[in-house]
């Protein structure tokens, strides 16, 4: 090979490293700031409750999201009272401190006239139900498995 040809691989070379580090950074920056990602992303509400709901007194037990995995974190139990956000950010009512591919606020689950429901936020890695990508609030039923990031919880009453 000419000394002309190596000079322009390696040129190239070095603007793909270039493009590799400024996506980094940039994927980096988008985590740190967090809670942005969340209002760029739409949160649409759930159906309203029936009229007389408010009336007749729930015996139905609460909700709660269950760790399945990983194994180190298994059974811990996290209670979903109204709008629960799930994520790595300390503020979070489910907090995955414990997984750093859980985006800082990753999804949110909320519990509507007995029925709970899971969203994502805009997270980087998707959010699953039952090894499906969701893109829309999705309801839950009991044994549903919820997966975030390498985080799978269980949707259990």
């Amino acid at each position: 090979m000419s000394d002309s040809i190596l000079t322009v691989l390696k040129f190239c070379l070095l603007a793909l490293l270039y493009v590799f580090l400024m996506r980094v950074v940039w994927i980096v920056a988008r985590e740190l700031r967090g809670s942005a990602a969340v209002t760029a992303a739409p949160i649409v509400p759930a159906p309203a409750p029936p009229p007389n709901s408010a009336a007749r007194p729930s015996k139905r037990r609460e909700w709660r999201l269950v760790v399945l995995t990983p194994e180190t974190e298994r059974g811990r139990s996290y209670p979903i009272e109204g709008d629960s956000t799930i994520g790595r950010g300390g503020g979070c009512a489910v907090a995955l401190t414990f997984d750093t591919f859980v985006s800082q606020v990753h999804a949110r689950a909320f519990d509507r006239d007995g029925t709970l429901w899971v969203e994502d936020a805009g997270s980087t890695n998707g959010t699953l139900v039952n090894s499906k990508r969701i893109t829309e609030p999705v309801k839950l039923r009991k044994g549903d498995r919820v997966q975030v990031g390498e985080t799978v919880l269980e949707a259990q009453r």
